[in-house]
């Protein structure tokens, strides 16, 4: 009985780094170059890995945007009591401190890939902060009373922008991104007050 192998185990911390390269190479190659092998390497792992934890590249794809929609979520449930202005804030630090997942759940490379895009009710889940804060300052009265999802993707928008700007580098030597975002996050906010 103690010659027998021992089963590999595929744990969450295994599933997590493959996660984790995933996204850093589909951000850095695009998903329709990124192949399993070239996660399995560099996740130190073999591709029964990948299709034991989840079943193929399209699933791995899948798995690793809704991972980024968690994760995003979850920084915004964090900042959720801080109203508008502590969401926005939240945000940015959160894509500035996961750039690859910020760019493989909105870039343009994963909607060009057929086979892959994030599960709705994960993705709908991460922007729920958002549309509570909108309705909780309609009900208090200090927001315009427009259609909750209107204000709420209208601001998404807005912030979106200024983070896709700063992530992309679209600037010139000294531009100061923490001072632009503030001051462009309250002139969002006012904009939207009643």
């Amino acid at each position: 009985m103690d010659d027998m192998a021992r089963p590999i185990v595929h744990d969450d911390s295994l599933r997590q780094r493959l996660l984790e390269v995933t996204a850093e190479l589909v951000d850095r190659e695009g998903p329709a170059r990124v192949t399993l092998r070239d996660v399995t390497s560099g996740a130190q792992t073999s591709t029964t890995a990948i299709y034991s934890l989840f079943g193929g590249k399209a699933q791995l794809l899948t798995a690793a945007v809704d991972d980024g929609f968690r994760s995003f979520g979850e920084s915004q449930r964090a900042a959720a009591g801080g109203g508008l202005l502590a969401l926005g804030r939240a945000y940015r630090i959160w894509a500035l401190e996961h750039p690859a997942l910020y760019r493989l759940m909105f870039g343009s490379a994963m909607a060009a890939y057929v086979d892959c895009s994030p599960t709705p009710a994960v993705a709908s889940e991460a922007m729920l902060p958002l549309i509570e804060a909108v309705a909780a300052g309609q009900a208090a009265g200090t927001m315009r009373d427009d259609r909750v999802e209107t204000v709420a993707t209208g601001i998404w928008g807005q912030v979106h922008g200024l983070v896709s700007l700063e992530l992309a580098q679209m600037d010139i030597p000294g531009t100061d991104w923490a001072g632009i975002y503030e001051a462009s996050l309250e002139a969002v906010v006012r904009a939207w007050a009643r």
